[in-house]
């Protein structure tokens, strides 16, 4: 094409970046523009491997492209979107941009518009088009199949499951330190194209319990599983590691290392290596190699290891250990991510005095600000995007959010933490209660056997309705977990059997309603079938606003219900905003008090 045609080619440019397969793929979109811009600009001759991965991927000036594939990577991913572009929604454009195989200097071109296509001024010859035509549909054809080939494979990763690594040292005090190295080598092996890893969470199910490969394959819906053990004795460890096929028990690789504690990391590498190889694989875009002290990553396992024992209070836990591991390496990034993400949910629980103690206000600037500093020290670090979109929505903030929460699962999209805060924390404040629901459904496919996984889904099927979906989901949850049947018993409540969810609750609290907040369900059953003064009764001890309005809406009392709920605005946006979504809360929907107290929090209307 002409140079003057560029306002053209841009216009074309803006009409494929505006798509549904380009408009929440920032990446994509980055990278298309970026060399369609230089082609215009004269220097389409220039674009090379590495200039790309440098200007548009944000690697170092050294990037060696031999170790790093996420240019050609990305490029075919590139080349596949284009492809479903022009064979659908740009069918009919007057522009074809297109990316060949072997470079990356884009082919920009006109395409004859067909005879009732609004611009035409002079009917083609005769016989012509028809070919063309023809001709045109076939390419697109076969590139659409290419690419749906590429796709087809590389979306079907290979599932695979770390068990707890087994402590064989004499000090069973050292449980954290094979425990969070267990963690690490499952985020490792995340961030790998090609493999599908079961979360921590799941794969933690299986700690000190008798070990059956085909058993635990099963439930984690894992193809392969990689067990070991770990020996450690003062600086020096031993780590033996085998990777076994579930299907027939087969272990297609083994590993032992003896070295210092010092090189835990080259460690780390070479099992991550040594599964990659065997399966086939290669390494991917996400493999760094950090360094740390050994006094400062021993308190970085240990917080780590603090976060399996259970959502809130492990991550209360862990704080301290990464403000000391950070105190003995101030430039160790994964402390940092995994130190805000801690901040964010310890920010994030619903309890006021927790607010009140913490001071939000000052722990929302340290949060901002371990964040900013991991994403210095590694912008590809997917933990670091997920917290601070956890900062931006406390900050109402929402599209910030929705961008560095996609940013996150774009680095590593089997990280199932990411996908539920994603849901709760901005789809679910926004009204978005179905694109949550999906984002809950995808995290519970990396994390099938979390408890917690199974009640923000329960959460969100209740929030749309779909009560029966959520009570399948309830009765998934470990029954040591809080609330675990109250939470199922709420079906019984919102489906009008209020009656019969009673005496289950009476049984279950016992005498003990004021201890958590949880008797708010009995309240609100009271209240349903018209036992007023119990329901009172129990509203009176609820220690938190929210479950205050709960009981109060049930009541008819939305006066107090809005109190309440005024009451609870320190939680934030996000919080406010996700429990505005409870069914229960319908009555108070189209009320003009809503509306301002949405306002009030940030949330649209």
């Amino acid at each position: 094409m002409e140079r003057g045609d560029s306002e053209l080619i841009r216009s074309e440019l803006e009409r494929i970046l505006a798509s549904e397969g380009f408009a929440r793929n920032e990446r994509l979109s980055r990278f298309l523009r970026y060399v369609v811009e230089e082609e215009l600009s004269g220097r389409g001759d220039q674009l090379k491997e590495c200039l790309v991965g440098v200007e548009v991927f944000g690697r170092r000036p050294d990037y060696d492209a031999r170790q790093d594939s996420v240019v050609r990577t990305e490029a075919a991913r590139l080349r596949t979107r284009l492809a479903e572009y022009y064979a659908n929604s740009g069918a009919t454009d007057p522009v074809v941009i297109e990316l060949p195989k072997g470079g990356y200097k884009p082919v920009l071109r006109r395409v004859e518009l067909p005879p009732e296509a609004p611009g035409r001024t002079e009917p083609p010859r005769r016989g012509t088009r028809p070919r063309l035509v023809a001709a045109m549909a076939l390419t697109v054809i076969a590139a659409v199949m290419a690419g749906w080939w590429s796709l087809h494979t590389r979306s079907m990763p290979v599932s695979i499951a770390v068990l707890p690594l087994v402590n064989l040292s004499q000090d069973t005090n050292g449980d954290y330190f094979t425990d969070g190295l267990t963690g690490e080598i499952i985020r490792n092996l995340s961030i790998i194209d090609g493999l599908a890893v079961r979360s921590q969470t799941s794969s933690f199910v299986f700690k000190g319990k008798p070990r059956n490969i085909r058993d635990a394959g099963r439930e984690l819906d894992a193809q392969y599983i990689l067990e070991g053990s770990v020996l450690r004795s003062g600086e020096r460890l031993r780590i033996n590691v085998q990777l076994v096929r579930v299907r027939d028990d087969f272990p297609l690789w083994s590993g032992r290392y003896d070295d210092e504690l010092t090189d835990i990391f080259g460690v780390q590498d070479e099992i991550s290596r040594g599964i990659v190889n065997s399966l086939r694989l290669k390494l991917g875009r996400g493999r760094r190699r950090y360094e740390t002290s050994v006094e400062a990553y021993d308190l970085y396992l240990r917080a780590r290891a603090f976060e399996t024992e259970s959502f809130i209070s492990g991550r209360n836990k862990s704080v301290p250990f990464y403000e000391q591991a950070l105190a003995k390496d101030p430039s160790f990034a994964p402390a940092y991510a995994a130190l805000g993400a801690a901040y964010a949910h310890r920010t994030g629980e619903d309890r006021l005095n927790d607010w009140a103690v913490l001071g939000r206000a000052e722990e929302m600037s340290r949060m901002r600000e371990v964040v900013q500093k991991a994403l210095e020290l590694d912008p590809l670090l997917a933990e670091a995007h997920a917290a601070l979109g956890m900062v931006q929505a406390r900050d109402a903030q929402w599209e910030q959010a929705e961008k560095s929460f996609r940013r996150a699962l774009e680095l590593e999209p089997g990280r199932a933490s990411t996908r539920l805060d994603f849901s709760s924390a901005v789809l679910l404040p926004l009204g978005r209660i179905e694109e949550a629901v999906a984002q809950d459904r995808l995290a519970e496919k990396n994390d099938p056997l979390s408890s917690d996984v199974q009640q923000r889904l329960a959460f969100a099927l209740f929030s749309a309705g779909r009560l029966d979906e959520a009570t399948a989901h309830c009765v998934k949850v470990a029954p040591a977990v809080t609330l675990a049947g109250g939470t199922c018993v709420r079906a019984l409540i919102l489906k009008g059997r209020a009656a019969e969810a009673i005496p289950v609750l009476e049984a279950r609290f016992n005498g003990r309603l004021s201890a958590s907040g949880s008797g708010q369900l009995l309240g609100y059953a009271y209240a349903r079938v018209g036992r007023r003064e119990d329901a009172e009764r129990i509203a009176a001890i609820q220690p938190r606003p929210i479950e205050q309005a709960v009981i109060f809406v049930a009541l008819g009392d939305n006066d107090r219900a809005f109190e309440a709920l005024t009451r609870a605005l320190p939680l934030g946006p996000a919080r406010v905003g996700a429990e505005l979504t409870r069914p229960e809360f319908a009555p108070l929907r189209g009320d003009s008090r809503l509306t301002a107290l949405r306002k009030a929090v940030g949330l649209p209307d």
